[in-house]
């Protein structure tokens, strides 16, 4: 398992790039202020830690 590079960043959401927020919230069909509350919601940014949280907040 890679510990640096992008294998590790791919799985990461960075708040800071707006286009890794956007592609989280066009993916799931929200807005980026829910993928943004739900990174600090879970305290985590994970991609599927935040995908997961989303989508069982949405059904």
């Amino acid at each position: 398992m890679a510990t640096r590079g992008i294998k590790t960043d791919r799985r990461k959401v960075n708040s800071s790039q707006d286009y890794e927020v956007r592609h989280i919230a066009e993916k799931l069909g929200v807005s980026s202020q829910a993928v943004g509350g739900a990174k600090r919601a879970t305290g985590s940014n994970d991609r599927k830690v935040i995908e997961q949280y989303i989508k069982n907040k949405h059904n």
